[in-house]
């Protein structure tokens, strides 16, 4: 599919679909230009209830205003999030947000894979509710970094729950539009018990937690503060990261280049500094051991004996709040460096749709 980031966007019109994870009566909306090197101008943007594909419920669209203005200009590197709109949003309903860009905006901030359909239409379509002006479709999020409910019962008591981690958190290998990445399917659990509660994917494909990447973002430790204790009502977070740190330093084919060796030492040491950064915040936060990854592209023994060192510390050394055991969830009884059969989407790295599932039932609703 083609990368609409590159170039950005000049007249057009950006319609994306997002489930939230609980109910409420108000929502507005979070658009970033953290890495424009320009100011961004939405010349508008409206919210609606999902329909079919680039359509939407009739009835439902309504405009979103930024300080009462139907524009906004987002400064570089900035951030800016809607005014309030109230709106009765049901637990795991879909929402359609549409954004209208005169433009030229240049290079987008965006999210590269979401494993969800977003659509483009050229000129001004944000309050159209059928899809036909829609003719262009990616896999991407462009500027729109969060979606907001509030008003729910026990907003304040039931805390947000962060996902941070690379493309296992990110969802990469499930079914698209089908929400079928782990941080959906805990939504899902938390919402099977009545009690709906906030959970946020800050996963980033090719992530890793010692070094910046100019293709999969910011290293971990850096991203850390931004991604998870600046968002707002944030109780706990599951910290999943490692594998690519441990995966670059033996592949001569990392996209960035030769990656520099990262020892279990480094790792340990980042992983204490996402503890210290998250206590001091006031943030619970939860450890989850590296996911087995034999037979995948950039496997090793050497590897291998890194993410056995960096679990082992994990589950034993008592630093983070609590530990979920992927490892062990994820493992072939057969082969523990290996994924089950069933939760290997084929890469020998990447979790099926059943695997994504397994991961959400491994963790402990209560230790969150």
């Amino acid at each position: 599919m083609p990368n609409w980031s590159t170039q950005g966007f000049t007249n057009h019109t950006v319609r994306q679909v997002v489930r939230v994870s609980t109910g409420g009566a108000e929502a507005r909306i979070e658009v970033s230009n953290r890495y424009g090197r320009t100011p961004l101008t939405v010349t508008g943007a409206t919210i609606a209830r999902a329909g079919k594909g680039a359509a939407v419920q009739h009835g439902s669209v309504r405009d979103l205003f930024f300080g009462r203005h139907r524009s906004v200009t987002v400064p570089a590197g900035g951030e800016v999030r809607s005014d309030g709109l109230p709106m009765k949003v049901r637990a795991l309903e879909s929402l359609t947000v549409t954004l209208y860009v005169a433009g030229p905006t240049g290079p987008a901030t965006f999210h590269q894979s979401a494993l969800a359909t977003t659509y483009r239409a050229k000129g001004d379509h944000r309050s159209d509710t059928g899809a036909e002006a829609f003719t262009e479709r990616n896999q991407s999020w462009y500027y729109l970094s969060g979606v907001e409910v509030a008003g729910g019962k026990d907003d304040a008591r039931r805390k947000a729950v962060v996902a941070f981690g690379d493309s296992i958190t990110d969802g990469y290998g499930s079914t698209p539009d089908a929400h079928r990445r782990y941080p959906d399917a805990l939504a899902e659990r938390f919402a099977a018990t009545g009690r709906p509660r906030s959970v946020l994917n800050h996963g980033i494909g090719g992530n890793r937690v010692t070094a910046d990447s100019m293709w999969a973002g910011e290293k971990g430790v850096a991203r850390f503060r931004h991604d998870v204790l600046c968002e707002p009502n944030v109780g706990t977070v599951i910290v999943l990261e490692g594998i690519n740190d441990i995966g670059a330093s033996e592949s001569p084919d990392w996209p960035d280049g030769p990656a520099p060796d990262v020892s279990v030492a480094q790792l340990i040491a980042e992983h204490r500094s996402f503890i210290r950064q998250a206590h001091a915040a006031g943030v619970k936060v939860i450890g989850a051991t590296v996911t087995p990854f034999k037979g995948a592209a950039y496997y090793s023994e050497r590897g291998e004996a890194k993410r056995d060192a960096l679990n082992d510390w994990i589950r034993t050394s008592g630093e983070y709040d609590a530990v979920i055991d992927l490892d062990r969830a994820l493992s072939d009884p057969a082969d523990h460096d290996r994924l089950a059969p069933l939760y290997d989407v084929g890469d020998h790295l990447h979790p099926s749709d059943a695997g994504y599932r397994a991961m959400a039932e491994a963790v402990d609703l209560d230790e969150l």
